[in-house]
């Protein structure tokens, strides 16, 4: 028994010491030099302090700024601690009956708008935290964001289209807009 025990333990010390210690130190300094911003979070900041991630979407409800996606997280909305979907099937009642209020909450904050509501505005994504609205649906928001501010729809249909992101490789997904970027560009413009 005592042949086959300290191997067992040299074995388990050593793989404990690689696997828990070595290469999560070595991954993070690899990354820490090569990729700061995005090993840190990806933090967007204005006038140097943090308001949030590029990578993590916020809950805009002011009729002046544009809207992300819905989240489905909990307890609260884009809660990165507890990342996920509602799991609900496309014929759950439950989830017909929340398109349907996100549909009435849009129409009540834009009535003049009839123009059919983009999926990604009623719908949350799978991870419930994605940062990014499609171009139609930013493009839906422009008028309202436009009247709310007092500003001309041009300028505000010219800055979502300066910060709406191409397809990843010029042919992978759909072109999208980081809403966080474009609210706090939307306020820069304000000014």
């Amino acid at each position: 028994m005592n042949t086959q025990l300290r191997p067992a333990l040299t074995l388990f010390v050593l793989l404990s010491l690689v696997t828990g210690l070595a290469y999560p130190l070595a991954v993070t300094g690899i990354a820490q030099t090569l990729f700061p911003r995005q090993a840190n979070g990806s933090l967007v900041e204005r006038n140097g302090q943090p308001v949030g991630s590029g990578l993590i979407g916020q809950a805009f409800t002011d009729p002046g700024h544009f809207w992300s996606r819905p989240s489905a997280t909990a307890p609260t909305p884009y809660n990165a601690a507890n990342s996920g979907g509602s799991n609900l099937a496309p014929t759950a009642p439950a989830l017909a009956e929340a398109v349907q209020a996100r549909i009435a909450a849009l129409r009540a904050a834009d009535p003049g708008n009839t123009a059919p509501v983009p999926v990604d505005l009623v719908t949350a994504s799978a991870s419930g935290l994605d940062p990014h609205i499609s171009r139609a649906a930013a493009d839906y928001q422009a008028a309202r964001v436009a009247r709310a501010r007092g500003l001309p729809v041009p300028a505000v249909s010219a800055l979502v289209a300066q910060h709406t992101d191409g397809r990843w490789l010029g042919f992978i997904g759909e072109p999208r807009v980081n809403v966080l970027a474009l609210n706090l560009a939307l306020e820069g413009l304000a000014r």
